[in-house]
């Protein structure tokens, strides 16, 4: 059976797949994108039900649409980002293919491009784009053993309180989602524990101003490079009721107990390390440089940002952080859930390309690999801190297709489709 031609092959319909399709047909660029799912499937059914996004909706979107029914100060739902992407999706006119899963792609011998197969056949294309993001395959660190508790999930799999047994509930992560559902679980009235780690927390707003924008005029947004050692750490951010600032000693103070990273289990007994005041003072300082650089900011330019001054008292140590637990007996504790936020792997098993360091890890340079048609797009740090958000992958997505472009340009230069080449053709 013949394969399919095209002239690049864009692999996921999320955030990043939807942003390349519409440079690629800016530039006239024939191509496709394929989902194994539905556009933005990973917002639909793998976030938990009362998810919204942690950046205001004047800023989490995509220059060429507004969220039809957010305010712009408003954090859109899990559903209305979704179907906002769908929308997106049909305004570009992106020829997207959803239902069709890539199960390898190989470069072809003795001639340009690759093979594509999928689930629907098998399609040539010059280019292939890796738009599949950095949520793909959940990590639940093996510390403690299937049927030590009578449920371990992880946060790709919570949809609500009512989905958990009774009983108490021990979240594992101190990143946006881990608060974010500890903190919805001790609203719906369960015993919360919250393992926490390194984290950064910035204020959710600081002199009425969200920390997007913050993130944007201080220059934070366009870091080409992480701090040592900050490569992995987590944001403690919340769009959750309106957007707060994520605070560990409020959280405490309502019923939380906050405990050091999970470290080790051993017949029904779980052990913290005793980090857990450490982790809460770091990211204290953070989160306190973040402010100061702001009034740096506000001084210098004269603007008339009202001050705020109560933002800088952090109050004291809760009981929990100043004498914290070294270790927890599930059954006393009546722990019957853990939910374990610790992140996602990438999978890159189907790309049979040599793109990827001695680790696995994508080989590139803003997106454009180390083997020559490949590309990658929406991974954390692609070129700056923005590059894994939603308006970041939007620049960086056109990044790449102006580079897909110029090689176009430049093979074409080799062929009968350059300009001129049939009547220089003629002339010899």
């Amino acid at each position: 059976m013949p394969s399919e031609e095209t002239e690049v092959v864009v692999v996921g319909a999320g955030q990043a797949g939807v942003a390349m399709s519409e440079h690629l047909g800016a530039h006239g660029v024939p191509h496709l994108v394929l989902e194994r799912d539905r556009i933005a499937e990973r917002w639909r059914s793998e976030r938990w039900d009362s998810l919204v996004a942690n950046g205001p909706a004047w800023h989490d979107r995509f220059p060429g649409l507004e969220f039809p029914d957010v305010h712009p100060d408003g954090f859109a739902s899990k559903d209305q980002i979704a179907d906002y992407f769908a929308a997106y999706a049909e305004k570009i006119g992106a020829p997207v293919r959803c239902g069709v899963e890539v199960t390898s792609v190989r470069r072809h011998t003795g001639r340009p491009g690759f093979r594509v197969r999928t689930s629907e056949g098998s399609i040539d294309a010059r280019f292939v784009v890796t738009a599949t993001g950095p949520f793909q395959q959940p990590v639940i660190p093996p510390i403690v053993p299937d049927g030590a508790v009578h449920t371990q999930i992880h946060s790709s799999a919570y949809r609500n309180p009512e989905q958990l047994p009774d009983g108490a509930v021990l979240v594992v992560g101190a990143g946006s989602s881990g608060v974010q559902i500890a903190d919805e679980l001790r609203r719906a009235g369960r015993r919360v524990f919250l393992s926490v780690g390194p984290h950064d927390r910035p204020p959710r707003q600081y002199r009425g101003r969200d920390f997007c924008w913050w993130l944007g005029v201080l220059g934070i947004w366009d870091a080409e490079t992480p701090p040592r050692g900050a490569e992995h750490v987590t944001i403690a951010v919340s769009g959750a009721r309106g957007g707060h600032t994520v605070d560990f000693r409020a959280l405490a103070g309502s019923g939380i107990e906050l405990v050091g990273m999970t470290a080790s289990y051993d017949h029904g007994v779980l052990r913290f390390a005793p980090d857990l005041g450490t982790n809460i003072a770091l990211g204290d300082e953070k989160y306190l440089a973040f402010l100061r650089a702001a009034d740096a900011y506000v001084e210098r330019d004269g603007l008339g940002l009202p001050e705020e001054p109560e933002a800088h008292a952090l109050g004291p140590d809760p009981e929990c952080v100043t004498d914290p637990r070294s270790e927890l007996d599930l059954a006393d504790a009546g722990v019957t859930s853990i939910v374990w936020a610790t992140g996602f792997a990438a999978d890159y098993s189907w790309l049979d390309v040599d793109a990827f360091d001695e680790n696995g890890r994508p080989e590139h340079r803003r997106g454009i690999s180390r083997e020559p048609g490949v590309y990658f797009l929406g991974l954390p740090w692609l070129s700056r801190r923005g590059s894994s958000f939603i308006w970041g992958v939007w620049h960086d997505a056109r990044h790449v297709a102006d580079h897909i472009a110029t090689r176009r340009s430049y093979l074409a230069y080799a062929s009968d489709e350059r300009p001129g080449a049939a009547l220089a053709t003629q002339h010899n």
